[in-house]
């Protein structure tokens, strides 16, 4: 008699929603496969109130990219809210990276600004000034100078500002045009850049949700 292979996604009812846990002896990629599958296939039982989902992926690590791909999945599904994703040993409130870090501040000619995760800086990058970050850069204020984000290879990272006007942009390891290829009427108002085909392309802020679903604004991701 053969062997029954356990799945790969197993969903428990809490009392508190539901309880999704990822087989972590299994390639990621088969178990994103099966999550899509039961997430599409029975729409019939997620359709209902919003429910809080918890994420546990055993001693299974997983990255910043696969992340996003795991929360793209649940988007679909816009009444299953992702309150935790964990780790053996170690919850992360929904989110496996440091989150948004908040700071306050001008970033001055010649002065570098670092952080591992996406960084929402209030104030200006001076021409001369950098911000780098493993995560998306967000600057309510004026990007004058370089901005460099998905530091270790994040491709769906992305750089906002209010006023979008770098010396340069860097996103994973693609390098923006030269500044006087930038057009004014790209880059006035708030706008953000992200990759597309390998290149750097710029859009206004309110076409992000349709751009890159993924993202999540909740205050439980921001932290001072």
């Amino acid at each position: 008699m053969g062997k029954v292979l356990k799945p790969g996604v197993t969903i428990k009812g809490t009392k508190d929603g539901l309880l999704f846990l990822l087989d972590e002896s299994r390639p990621f990629s088969v178990i994103l496969s099966e999550l899509q599958y039961k997430l599409e296939q029975s729409s019939n039982i997620w359709d209902g109130p919003d429910t809080r989902v918890r994420i546990k992926t055993g001693n299974r690590q997983i990255s910043r990219s696969e992340e996003k791909e795991l929360r793209r999945l649940f988007s679909a599904r816009k009444n299953l809210i992702i309150h935790s994703i964990e780790t053996e040993g170690k919850s992360d409130g929904g989110n496996m990276n440091p989150g948004i870090q908040m700071l306050a501040g001008t970033v001055r000619s010649g002065q570098v600004l670092e952080y591992r995760g996406d960084l929402l800086l209030l104030g200006d990058v001076n021409p001369g000034g950098t911000v780098r970050t493993t995560g998306s850069v967000f600057v309510l204020g004026a990007l004058r100078g370089l901005a460099h984000a998905g530091g270790e290879g994040d491709e769906s990272a992305i750089i906002a500002a209010s006023a979008l006007k770098p010396t340069q942009l860097r996103i994973a390891n693609v390098v923006s045009r030269p500044p006087d290829e930038w057009e004014d009427s790209e880059t006035s108002g708030m706008n953000f850049a992200y990759l597309i085909n390998h290149q750097i392309a710029v859009d206004k802020m309110h076409h992000l949700s349709r751009i890159r679903p993924e993202i999540e604004w909740k205050e439980n991701r921001f932290r001072g």
